[in-house]
């Protein structure tokens, strides 16, 4: 699978400098981990669940997360379970799958022991999970989460990956934030070959405060909130070897209300583009607050983004193209052996050699799997391209 394989090609070739490099549910987990992109969630129990799939496949989806936890009601978990099975029993029946690559596919489960009873039900159709997802994790109940999935794989021989969300309680009150992340973080260290990336559950978060983020803020404005994301980077998401990929919170609006701000996408860019529509067609689906939360995820040191809508993954998407100046850069720091500072090639800022290298080598490997744009070509573009229906 590739991103933006859904682009004609002649277009693509326009688009990009450097195009998306392949990948597949096998290759390291740090590159598994920046591809993972848009991660649109899914209710497991979908009636169509199979034919959901393949669609957002179709639309560039490139991971999907099918909920068995908050998405269906208590209810319906015994329901939830069978439709999960038997449609992606379905799905693996189908050869070729019409010419459409399942996404890489994750499984939200509620306790430990659905883990190794889903595997065992799913049969051979378990070659299409990539892994779980590990709600509520903490130190004290994450442990029974990775050894259930240690022993999945095992008796399945599949390698079978793990996304635990940081949401509960423990992670969001102060008074025992700071332990229970160092905590999982030493948990993590010990399972660090299945840990594929940290997820913020954001709107578990907000409830722990009887918050909720409206439309017109993104979740830095949520000031409780971001102390959380701003520790769990901290912590969890350190460049010295000892961090793992923590992905952008959850962007939980996709049809718009009445707006108390302005729209937060400036006219001009649209407009030298001739694509006022698009920017309208944003706005009505208050996907400009999207576009400015992923903005700031990258700039705080998330990568990727939970998303409920496939209408969102087309902006996260465009918004992960490494630009031809970021390249630039790039290059220019990895290139420098020992130190120094030079102007950049944009003439425009100046670059450090050394404290500018761990961030050169993360946007080299976003570089590998989102590609790097053209030079001239911008945001708006990629999003009009990655966006046609």
């Amino acid at each position: 699978m590739r991103h933006f394989d859904h682009i004609d090609a002649a277009r693509r070739k326009h688009l990009f400098y450097r195009h998306p490099r392949p990948f597949g549910r096998h290759d390291d987990r740090d590159v598994l981990a920046v591809a993972l992109g848009a991660t649109l969630y899914c209710p497991a129990t979908r009636p169509a669940l199979a034919a959901d799939i393949e669609r957002a496949a179709r639309r560039g989806v490139m991971s999907m997360v099918v909920c068995l936890e908050d998405a269906i009601a208590d209810d319906e978990v015994e329901a939830g379970e069978a439709n999960l099975v038997a449609h992606l029993r379905t799905l693996h029946a189908r050869s070729g799958l019409r010419g459409a690559e399942v996404p890489l596919l994750f499984v939200r489960v509620r306790d430990p022991g659905q883990i190794g009873d889903l595997a065992g039900r799913l049969g051979d159709a378990a070659e299409l999970l990539t892994g779980f997802v590990l709600p509520k994790f903490t130190a004290s109940g994450g442990g029974a989460f990775l050894d259930a999935l240690e022993d999945a794989a095992d008796r399945s021989g599949l390698r079978l990956l793990a996304m635990p969300v940081i949401e509960s309680p423990e992670a969001v009150y102060a008074e025992t934030r700071a332990e229970m992340l160092h905590d999982v973080a030493r948990l993590l260290a010990k399972h660090r070959s299945r840990i594929l990336a940290v997820r913020l559950g954001a709107t578990d978060m907000s409830a722990a405060y009887g918050l909720r983020r409206p439309p017109d803020l993104t979740i830095y404005d949520i000031r409780p909130v971001a102390g959380v994301i701003c520790d769990v980077v901290n912590i969890l998401g350190r460049a010295d070897g000892t961090g793992h990929v923590v992905t952008g919170p959850v962007w939980e609006y996709f049809s718009q209300g009445e707006r108390m701000f302005k729209p937060q996408l400036r006219q001009s860019p649209f407009e030298r583009q001739s694509a006022a529509p698009l920017r309208q067609r944003l706005i009505t689906a208050d996907l400009d607050g999207l576009i400015r939360e992923v903005h700031l995820d990258k700039a705080n040191g998330l990568t990727g983004k939970t998303v409920i809508h496939p209408s969102h993954v087309a902006a996260v998407h465009a918004l992960s193209v490494v630009t031809h100046e970021e390249y630039s850069d790039a290059a220019d720091i990895l290139g420098v052996a020992g130190g120094g500072a030079m102007a950049s090639s944009y003439a425009n800022k100046m670059n450090e050699a050394k404290p500018h290298r761990a961030w050169a080598q993360r946007l080299m490997l976003r570089a590998r799997v989102f590609g790097v744009a053209a030079e001239g070509v911008t945001f708006v573009e990629l999003l009009e391209a990655a966006d046609s229906r």
